[in-house]
């Protein structure tokens, strides 16, 4: 069986997270957790504890703050499902590594061309191979145009990275208020209808 690239995106507290959760669990095979997240203070704790606590027992957490398409390889040996969570977490990783003044419109659009390219290269790599990657990312450019510089390229970057990992995957799903909408799904419909 040939495996699939999924994207789960939505807001902050969406509920995006619980689904693609739901979504891998139900697809009744083993489960490789890919955990980007760096603990940095009592607050992302909490998140990390949250997310620890709602995952089965059974599921292989793989730490992937860095170098994430080697563990996508990796994980895809040993599991038939992969869920990241989350693309923007790991996007932010690779930002905060540069220093501030060296951080360019050029740099940071490299960074998602270099990251978030090898992360469709292992994803594309594993479904040949009969693996599902759902990718889980937020959206967070719908707002007000950020103040500082940091913020305006996290969110610009933040916006390729979607686009690009949206025109690999399979499946697009959008989550508001914790319901999923299969958004590719609706657009191919509306392609074939001539819209």
């Amino acid at each position: 069986m040939a495996g699939k690239i999924i994207l789960v995106t939505g807001g902050a507290r969406s509920g995006k997270s619980s689904f693609a959760e739901k979504l891998a669990a139900d697809m009744g095979c083993s489960v490789g957790y890919i955990a980007t997240a760096q603990i940095y203070d009592e607050e992302m704790r909490y998140r990390v504890k949250l997310h620890r606590e709602r995952r089965p027992s059974a599921w292989q957490t793989w730490e992937a703050p860095f170098e994430a398409d080697k563990i996508i390889a990796e994980a895809a040996k040993e599991h038939k499902v992969l869920l990241f969570d989350c693309i923007t977490l790991y996007l932010s990783n690779h930002l905060c590594r540069i220093l501030y003044d060296e951080l360019t419109d050029e740099r940071a659009y490299q960074i998602v061309e270099e990251q978030i390219g090898a992360l469709v290269k292992a994803a594309q790599a594993a479904a040949a191979q009969g693996t599902t990657t759902i990718f889980v990312t937020n959206e967070v450019g719908a707002g007000i145009v950020p103040e500082n510089k940091l913020s305006r390229l996290y969110r610009d970057a933040s916006g390729l990275s979607n686009q690009r990992l949206a025109a690999a995957a399979d499946d697009v799903y959008a989550v508001m208020a914790g319901i999923p909408v299969n958004i590719k799904k609706l657009y191919a419909a509306q392609e074939k209808d001539g819209y």
